[in-house]
């Protein structure tokens, strides 16, 4: 089992910009693939971007380039960079390591 924690989520502007992390511990942190997630009110689970073993990257389609997926094997961190945010990104992002989720940190757009 790997335990999960995210930080980095808070307020911004339209069109500003915030790094999600996510701390891993409890397993091998290379042997899987990570992925953010965000879940809005009323809306299912929605992929925001994956990262295989191997550094390939997949992001939903509403990213539209705006976002950046990376990991450190080193430091068992994965981390989204988001860009050009809106207000229709406003909800909870979670990381994922297969079965394994994190607590969730609140990303807010607004004037």
């Amino acid at each position: 089992q790997v335990q999960l924690v995210e930080s980095g989520g808070g307020l911004v502007h339209p069109g500003g910009s915030l790094n999600l992390s996510c701390s891993a511990s409890g397993s091998n942190f290379d042997d899987h693939q990570k992925a953010w997630y965000r879940v809005a009110p009323g809306k299912n689970r929605e992929l925001v971007a994956v990262i295989t073993r191997s550094g390939q990257t997949h992001y939903g389609d509403f990213v539209g380039g705006r976002f950046t997926i990376s990991r450190d094997n080193a430091k068992n961190t994965v981390t989204l960079h988001m860009n050009n945010l809106k207000p229709e990104d406003t909800t909870v992002y979670y990381c994922n390591d297969v079965q394994d989720w994190g607590q969730g940190t609140q990303v807010t757009v607004a004037s």
